[in-house]
C-alpha cells in the first residue's frame, strides 16, 4: 500500500491516537505512516469485542450456577481465551481448563491463584468471585 492510500477513518477504538503501519513511500522504500483506523478494522474489532462479552456473560451465568469457575468468566472478561491465559500464566493449556472447574479452582493454593490474579490484572478477592447483580 502506498503512504497515500493508508487509511484514516478515525476509528473510536483508537480515541485520537494513530498506530503505525508500513506503506511504500515515493522512492518505493517501506517507511512507517501515522493511521487513524480503518473502518473494516474497527467492524471486526466490534464483533470481536461482542463475541467476547457474550462469552463472559455465558460464563458468568454458569460460574454463578457452580458448572464453572470465576476464572472462566474473568477470562472472558479480559478479552483472553484458553491459549492465551495458558500462555500469560505459564501454565499448560489442559491445566488452564481443568483449573476452570469449580472444584479444583477452590482448592488452588495462593501462589497459583496468584499468577492468575497478575496475568488478568485483578486482585486475589476479585479472582475468586463474580460480580455482584445489577
Amino acid at each position: 500500500m502506498k503512504k497515500d492510500d493508508v487509511p484514516q477513518d478515525r476509528a473510536r477504538a483508537f480515541e485520537g491516537q494513530k498506530k503505525a503501519v508500513y506503506a511504500v513511500d515515493d522512492d518505493g522504500r517501506y517507511r512507517i505512516v501515522g493511521s487513524s483506523g480503518w473502518e473494516a478494522e474497527e467492524v471486526v474489532l466490534d464483533q470481536a469485542i461482542a463475541h467476547f462479552e457474550q462469552l463472559a456473560a455465558d460464563a458468568l451465568a454458569r460460574a454463578r450456577q457452580g458448572v464453572t469457575a470465576p476464572l472462566e468468566y474473568h477470562m472472558y472478561r479480559q478479552r483472553m481465551d484458553l491459549t492465551l491465559l495458558a500462555q500469560c500464566t505459564g501454565f499448560f493449556k489442559w491445566r488452564v481448563r481443568r483449573h476452570l472447574r469449580p472444584s479444583v479452582f477452590a482448592r488452588l493454593d495462593d501462589r497459583l491463584l496468584e499468577r492468575y490474579a497478575d496475568a488478568l490484572g485483578l486482585t486475589l478477592s476479585q479472582l475468586t468471585g463474580l460480580p455482584d447483580d445489577d
